[in-house]
């Protein structure tokens, strides 16, 4: 008789699983696509991808499989948005035999840290790294620039027997401002930010800038020669390409002037060019005058990227799947414009929700579409073929989980970004889909935390959202026109839909997300 009450005794198992899914239940898909977000940020916290890089053995140091010698020779020297916190880190694995340090920090991140709790991506009070803050919100500025020159000179005053340890991440562009004279750090920033509005990708734009600057594109290790240069590296460009992230500092690349020209006459802005910009254009020699050995020191130069955009994907989908979702990942490539990015989202939903088969007019769509946002037709097949077992087979909800950085083309004059405009797009797109819990939701976040020169990542949102902001006497269309995102964000429900961690001290680009409920199929 025992034996017989045991089968109808909860097991220990039975009971985890169905608390749970009761907990699952309880929190909704807007909480749950925000978990998922923190988790592909944390993946790629700057103090942890370090530490997973560097390996010490006594009085040497492993990194990219290459073993260098230690004898108190090593400098260091870093910019980007997440280099604060890989210096500290750097510091506490190599600090003994660190002689100096300069980086180049956000401006008020310091701060920011202090006041977050964040200690441990702070340096110690007697650290041998100068910390120098600026390109406040994101843009190059004067403190930048004198960030840029004392890099530049600490790095040409090391010797053969020196260790550079160089920390690049996104944002290091506009901390490494750097302008071939006699083009000023405003000229130079008119023209990128002309540019970035006229819809140039972060290719173009990572072009333009290696070709007017000092530094950008292995002007830091001419600099740094005969110096052995080893480059730790937290990508933010879709690739990877280590002469695209923060314009290549460490990766000698040659500069076509042709090139160049090509871009700003594809973008109309030859006929605005300041004359220094023309001048530095139309030298035909080496951007750097000083002999300093020879021009290409790659053999001197290891660069390394020891985090990605994959690597944050791949920790989303784990945390997805501990929420109750079946993750997918579609790409980590996704660019080109946001109005045809939010158009590819919108058609992937309608293909995972439909009750029915899909028409093959979606997946004709897709297809066309998919080249002109950096997806390859293999992963929309892929991805397709997958919605489709999971809506026939009764798999539940689905995490869809992509990566990139699509632009947007400005028209207007109001405060937004990228992120925040794409989510609004999709919510557009998502129409007649049904409301969470019964319909989908769509995130885009940038994994900076800030999402062009506003205090958001990015926002969530779903099909209810125009109903919502027309009660609330907002206008979407006027909104999209003026590039004004963030302000109808803020105003829309007391700003609920904003995605607002903070500064994260890291980035890989932007992370997209959409969560598909249970699919009901119709069986006819």
């Amino acid at each position: 008789m025992a034996r017989v009450l045991s089968l109808f005794r909860p097991q220990p198992f039975m009971v985890h699983a169905g608390r749970r899914r009761n907990m699952l239940c309880k929190m909704s898909m807007d909480s749950r696509a925000r978990k998922v977000f923190a988790a592909a940020v944390e993946a790629v916290q700057p103090d942890t991808v370090v530490r997973q890089s560097i390996e010490r053995k006594e009085d040497s140091v492993v990194i990219g499989g290459q073993k260098f010698t230690l004898k108190h020779n090593l400098h260091l020297v870093g910019f980007g948005k997440a280099v604060l916190g890989m210096a500290a880190e750097a510091e506490r694995i190599l600090g003994d035999h660190l002689v100096k340090g300069v980086i180049s920090v956000p401006h008020g991140i310091q701060q920011t840290l202090q006041q977050h709790g964040k200690n441990h991506l702070l340096l110690k009070e007697n650290s041998r790294i100068r910390v120098m803050e600026g390109a406040k919100h994101n843009l190059p500025d004067i403190d930048a620039q004198n960030a840029a020159e004392g890099i530049k000179q600490f790095a040409s005053e090391l010797t053969e027997n020196d260790l550079l340890l160089v920390l690049i991440s996104g944002g290091g562009s506009a901390l490494l401002p750097a302008p071939i004279p006699p083009i000023s750090l405003q000229e130079k920033q008119d023209v990128t930010r002309k540019l970035a509005g006229a819809g140039a990708t972060i290719q173009e734009l990572n072009t333009v800038r290696r070709a007017l600057s000092v530094l950008k594109g292995g002007g830091l290790a001419h600099f740094a020669h005969p110096a052995q240069v080893v480059s730790l590296i937290l990508s933010d460009v879709i690739g990877d390409p280590l002469d695209m992230i923060a314009s290549g500092p460490t990766v000698w690349s040659e500069v076509w002037p042709e090139e160049v020209w090509s871009i700003l006459e594809q973008y109309k802005l030859l006929s605005c060019l300041p004359a220094s910009v023309k001048e530095v254009l139309g030298r035909p020699t080496q951007r750097w005058r000083e002999n300093k050995g020879e021009s290409n020191t790659s053999g001197r130069v290891l660069n390394t990227v020891i985090g990605s955009n994959s690597v944050a994907l791949k920790q989303a989908g784990r945390r997805a799947r501990e929420l109750g979702f079946r993750p997918i990942v579609l790409a980590a490539g996704v660019c080109g414009d946001v109005r045809a990015v939010s158009r590819l989202y919108g058609l992937l939903a309608r293909f995972a929700c439909s009750p029915e088969e899909p028409p093959p007019e979606i997946a004709g769509e897709l297809l066309r579409l998919g080249p002109e946002v950096g997806v390859e037709s293999w992963d929309l097949c892929r991805t397709m073929q997958v919605l489709g077992e999971g809506r026939t087979e009764g798999w539940g909800s689905t995490c869809l989980l992509a990566g990139g950085e699509p632009t947007v083309e400005l028209t207007g004059k109001g405060r937004g970004g990228r992120n925040q405009e794409l989510a609004l797009r999709v919510a557009l797109e998502l129409g007649g889909l049904g409301l969470p819990p019964n319909g989908p939701v769509f995130l885009s976040g940038g994994t900076d935390g800030q999402d062009g020169p506003t205090e958001a990542a990015g926002a969530v949102t779903d099909g209810g959202l125009p109903e919502e902001s027309q009660a609330q006497g907002l206008d979407i269309d006027s909104v999209l026109t003026n590039n004004d995102s963030y302000t109808f964000f803020t105003r829309l429900s007391a700003g609920r839909r904003l995605l607002v961690p903070g500064l994260t001290c890291t980035n890989v680009m932007d992370v997209h997300m959409l969560l598909i409920p249970p699919i009901h199929v119709k069986i006819t």
